[in-house]
């Protein structure tokens, strides 16, 4: 019974982070001029529900949430470029999951393994979108290296919402930690 209690809890809240996201993503600090933007840290419900679920649920309800947030911001340039753009690119944000074993295990749970895991997750939404621009967008590069252009166009937004996203963990993460385990 526990068990299922659990699974039906894990569901619930990835659907209050996926819509708490959602609505913190139309708060807008800064939109970039061809897409992606910095947000009121409509990240931040993605990476914490990785950080207490683990890796593949927080993959799963990433890739969940890019694909909700390509249907209700469309940017459709080829079908390779969506999957790496939506689904891939925040899935990624998964990644962050990997801190729950640690904070499972006991074998490390101070601010060093979450800057490490929320940093994890948003490098791996980074790599994404920098391969979707150097394949799909390099023409907006003009002289320049089409990867030096990708990783600067893109570190231009998700740089200052890996702050935003560290400043409110930091603030947060003590009372939380008492829901993670």
């Amino acid at each position: 019974m526990e068990r299922k209690r659990s699974k039906v809890l894990m569901i619930t809240e990835g659907g209050m982070m996926i819509a708490l996201s959602v609505l913190l993503s139309y708060i807008k600090v800064y939109q970039a001029p061809y897409g992606g933007s910095v947000t009121a840290g409509s990240m931040i419900p993605l990476l914490l529900y990785a950080i207490r679920w683990g890796l593949v649920p927080g993959l799963t309800i990433g890739a969940i949430y890019g694909v909700l947030d390509f249907i209700l911001k469309p940017y459709f340039f080829h079908p390779v470029q969506v999957l790496l753009d939506y689904p891939i690119a925040f899935g990624l944000l998964g990644l962050a999951g990997v801190v729950y074993h640690f904070y499972k295990n006991k074998k490390q749970s101070g601010y060093g393994i979450l800057v490490l895991g929320v940093s994890l997750g948003i490098f791996g939404r980074l790599i994404s979108h920098v391969l979707s621009g150097v394949v799909f967008f390099a023409e907006y590069a003009g002289d320049q290296n089409p990867w030096i252009y990708s990783i600067g166009y893109n570190a231009s937004y998700l740089i200052p919402e890996l702050i935003i996203s560290l400043v409110v963990f930091m603030i947060i993460w003590k009372p939380l930690q008492k829901f993670i385990n």
